[in-house]
């Protein structure tokens, strides 16, 4: 069992972005159009959890620093957007990566995330691989956990381990806050929540003049590979649910999350089929399976819940959409009376 158990996961200043309360946020005025185009969810219209994703809450100091190399099968490494080479994070020996019970990942047919937390920064790493004590990776992103960011993030048209240009692990639900927070009857997690779908039912638009027609709206940084009809809901999107939704069939556990949906949203991550991404119980002390929640927690209408679909959210207004250029442009970031270029550590 991991010294890190007591540690609380990583989330950022209450001025962030993510922890801004939308229940009384202004709906934009395509949203009725846009959830009628999206439709539904990936995987079957399915509003699925997968619990893949693990986070090691804290690396103690004197924790082997990993040099990060570019990916060794295509030599890809997406610069300026990550953390520029050389550089290095702290892989303590009982992490792992995405879905993986310890250091190793197939990267060429997997995300392959690592993430860990050490003090204040926290290291994300994608498409990556440990081989002989080097990391083979397309990014390496820190992010100041200390830090408020910019609406622009770590940059405009700067992607991070996520597509949108997002933190992972601040977005992810965790059991630890969820057990904490089901005692009281209209507790919520503080915080927005991570969600995906197919590019192919994201918002695609060439009128716009990006790449391909790709494009974004805030709180989002970056695009990926969007797809789909130009009425969809676009990369980034912050979606709220209904304040009527009827969650009287859900446990305790899946109702606080169920409150936070309502009150900060779920922002569209990245590209994938499986439309939540729930924190692993790896490092927790809590666990899923005594807390309630499974991965058809929230769409198959069990004990009579109502099923979660689409149609339950609305598009909250976040500003204009944004021609993906793919030409990152970093972003200065402020962090208590330290000004910095955001990647290199706060001294001290």
């Amino acid at each position: 069992m991991s010294s890190a158990l007591a540690d609380s996961p990583p989330r950022f200043p209450p001025g962030a972005v993510w922890h801004q309360d939308i229940s009384s946020a202004a709906v934009h005025p395509n949203s009725t159009s846009m959830i009628s185009t999206l439709g539904g969810w990936g995987n079957g219209n399915r509003f699925q959890i997968d619990f893949s994703l693990q986070t090691y809450p804290q690396a103690a100091a004197g924790t082997p620093m990993r040099p990060v190399i570019a990916h060794a099968g295509s030599g890809e490494y997406y610069s300026p957007d990550c953390e520029a080479l050389p550089t290095s994070m702290p892989v303590p020996a009982d992490a792992a990566f995405e879905g993986q019970s310890g250091l190793s990942c197939d990267n060429d047919s997997e995300d392959c995330h690592l993430i860990v937390r050490q003090g204040n920064v926290l290291y994300e790493l994608y498409s990556g691989n440990l081989s002989s004590g080097v990391l083979n990776a397309r990014c390496l992103v820190k992010w100041q956990l200390n830090a408020v960011y910019p609406p622009e993030g770590r940059g405009e048209h700067c992607t991070s381990s996520d597509a949108a240009g997002f933190p992972i692990a601040p977005l992810l639900v965790n059991a630890d806050e969820v057990a904490a927070n089901m005692g009281n009857a209209n507790s919520d997690l503080g915080h927005a929540i991570r969600f995906i779908l197919p590019n192919s039912s994201m918002a695609r638009d060439t009128s716009l003049g990006g790449v391909g027609g790709r494009l974004y709206v805030r709180p989002a940084s970056h695009a990926g590979g969007p797809s789909g009809a130009v009425g969809s809901v676009p990369y980034g999107v912050r979606m709220r649910l209904k304040s009527n939704f009827d969650m009287s069939g859900y446990n305790a556990a899946a109702q606080v999350v169920l409150r936070t949906m309502q009150r900060y949203g779920i922002v569209l991550a990245d590209g994938g089929n499986i439309a939540l991404t729930f924190e692993s119980d790896r490092y927790t002390t809590a666990k899923w399976n005594t807390v309630g929640i499974n991965a058809h927690t929230f769409w198959n209408g069990a004990n009579g819940s109502t099923p979660v679909l689409v149609s339950h959210f609305e598009v909250i207004d976040t500003g204009p959409r944004i021609a993906e250029t793919w030409n990152c442009v970093r972003s200065t970031v402020t962090v208590p009376d330290i000004i910095f270029q955001h990647g290199f550590e706060q001294p001290g």
